[in-house]
C-alpha cells in the first residue's frame, strides 16, 4: 500500500501449513482494495524439475540415507528397543560421510513392527524388536534441505510365505515402474506398472504409490504436486525426482520397499540410492 500496490491482484497460499487463517485475516484488514487469489502450490510446481546443483545435493542426500539404512540393518536385532535403535539413526543421519553433513530431515525415521506396521507413519516407542515381527524403517537423508527418502523391511527369522510372496511382487512391481519412467510417459503409467505385478500375487493397491520429492522442511519432505497414481496424467519430464514408495499395509501385517527415483534424460529411471 505504501509502494502504490494497495490495489493489485496478489496470489496467497490458502493452502499452506504456517499461512494462517489470522495472517490472511490481518493481511486482508491491511488491503482492503487488494484482490487476492489462492496460488497455492504453485512454486511447488515451478520447483518440480531440478536443477543439476539440485541433484548433486539430492546425491548427497541419498548417500547419507543409504547410511542410515546400512547402519539399522548392522545394529538391529530381536530385543534392542526402538528408541536406542533410532538414536543411533539420529546419530548417523546428521554425521553423514565426508563433507556431506547431515541436516534434520522434514518428516523423523518411522518404524512400526507387527501389526502396527498395517498403517503407515508411525514412528518408534520404547517396545523391543521382536523375532516373527517384519520392521519397516522409513527414514530420508537431508542435505542443505534436500531429501532422498528409502524404506527397507526387516524380519527376524524366516518370514511366512504370504509376506515373502509380497516382498517379492512389491520387487518387481518397483522394477517395473521404475522401467517405464521415462520422459513422455506419464505418472499414471507407473501406478498401472506397479499394480499390473502385485495383481499377480492377488493384491489390490488402490493408494498412490509415489510423490514429487526435493527440498522441504517439517512437517512433510512431499512436494505436494505430482502424485504417482492411476488418475495422475502428468507427463514425466528429465530433472523430475520422486518417491516411489509403493508400501503395503494389510489387515495385521505390512511392508515396505521404497526408492527416491531421478528421471533422465532417456531410457528408465534412475534410483538414487544403492541398497
Amino acid at each position: 500500500r505504501i509502494m502504490g500496490h494497495g490495489d493489485a491482484r496478489i496470489g496467497v497460499e490458502m493452502e499452506t501449513y504456517f499461512f494462517t487463517a489470522r495472517a490472511f485475516a490481518v493481511l486482508a484488514e491491511g488491503l482492503p482494495e487488494a484482490e487476492f487469489v489462492d496460488c497455492s502450490t504453485l512454486v511447488n510446481w515451478q520447483r518440480l524439475i531440478k536443477s543439476d546443483e539440485e541433484l548433486a545435493f539430492m546425491r548427497r542426500a541419498a548417500r547419507i540415507s543409504e547410511l542410515v539404512i546400512n547402519r539399522a540393518v548392522e545394529l538391529a536385532e530381536p530385543g534392542m528397543r526402538k528408541h536406542d535403535l533410532v538414536g543411533e539413526l539420529f546419530k548417523t543421519s546428521v554425521q553423514g560421510e565426508e563433507d556431506s553433513w547431515g541436516d534434520y530431515p522434514a518428516i523423523v525415521p518411522m518404524l512400526p513392527s507387527g501389526e502396527d506396521a498395517s498403517a503407515p507413519h508411525l514412528t518408534w516407542d520404547g517396545e523391543a524388536l521382536r523375532k516373527g515381527e517384519a520392521t519397516f524403517i522409513e527414514q530420508s537423508g537431508c542435505y542443505r534441505r534436500y531429501h532422498a527418502p528409502l524404506c527397507r523391511t526387516l524380519f527376524f527369522g524366516k518370514p511366512p510365505r504370504f509376506m515373502a510372496d509380497a516382498a517379492a511382487a512389491l520387487t518387481e512391481g518397483l522394477n517395473a515402474g521404475i522401467e517405464v519412467a521415462r520422459p513422455g510417459n506419464r505418472a499414471c503409467d507407473i501406478a498401472r506398472a506397479l499394480d499390473l505385478e502385485l495383481a499377480k500375487v492377488g493384491i489390490e493397491r488402490p493408494n498412490r504409490c509415489g510423490y514429487a520429492v526435493g527440498l522441504s522442511y517439517p512437517p512433510d519432505w512431499g512436494e505436494h504436486t505430482v502424485s504417482l497414481r492411476a488418475a495422475d496424467e502428468t507427463v514425466l519430464e528429465p530433472g523430475m525426482t520422486f518417491h516411489f514408495m509403493p508400501g503395503l499395509w494389510m489387515d495385521d501385517w505390512g511392508l515396505e520397499t521404497t526408492e527416491t527415483i531421478l528421471i533422465r534424460e532417456d531410457g528408465p529411471a534412475e534410483p538414487l540410492c544403492n541398497v
